[in-house]
């Protein structure tokens, strides 16, 4: 499957934000938005004092930062515009659920990953089942009910060995739970809007894909 394998501090500088894609390295100085805070490239510095930028280019920065936070590369983002616009409910909300019911994204919510980057290779290496079933897929989409813990092949080694004392004291989102002492957690149900802490404006994306 394709992915972006390029250095995602540069993603954050072209978004002019932190999106958090390296886990605990965005909450110290050495984040790049800290160090530099300005549009990748030569000529970086002077795209900081552009224009105003027009409805479309206000859009598409959007897209491209929902795109970016979760991972996902354009033509899957827009296969889950196209089936939350056949889903009944607000289109933007449903587009926001389908990413939030990733399994790479699950598992980050959950705790067992610092990112969503390094949940997804987690994931891809089959470190996780999903209702004891073994799932490699980091796209795959949990329903309620689901159950998704550690394989029990990898909860013997160094990095899941410790994972339960953070797990702790960990924030788990009010949509799923986490039982530490079993590697596990719950999906109890979809996330509402108010339930989905990503900064993102979905609404301009719904109006980027109706152009």
């Amino acid at each position: 499957m394709a992915r972006y394998i390029g250095p995602v501090c540069r993603l954050c500088r072209r978004e002019g934000e932190k999106l958090y894609l390296k886990g605990e390295r965005c909450f110290t100085p050495k984040c790049a938005i800290e160090k530099r805070n300005q549009p990748p490239g030569q000529h970086g510095a002077s795209r900081t004092f552009r224009k105003k930028v027009s409805d479309y280019g206000v859009q598409l920065r959007e897209k491209q930062k929902a795109r970016r936070i979760y991972g996902v590369l354009e033509r899957q983002f827009r296969r889950y515009y196209a089936d939350a616009t056949r889903r009944s409910g607000v289109t933007g909300a449903v587009l926001l659920q389908y990413l939030e019911s990733r399994l790479d994204n699950v598992v980050y919510r959950l705790g067992f990953a610092s990112s969503r980057k390094q949940a997804r290779q987690l994931v891809d290496h089959g470190h996780f089942t999903v209702n004891g079933r073994k799932v490699t897929v980091p796209s795959y989409l949990v329903k309620p009910g689901d159950k998704i813990a550690v394989a029990e092949g990898s909860r013997k080694s160094a990095y899941f060995a410790e994972l339960d004392k953070g797990l702790k004291s960990a924030r788990t989102p009010g949509w799923l739970t986490v039982d530490p002492r079993q590697l596990s957690g719950n999906v109890m149900s979809l996330p509402t809007r108010e339930q989905i802490d990503t900064p993102v404006k979905e609404q301009l994306i719904i109006e980027f894909y109706s152009r």
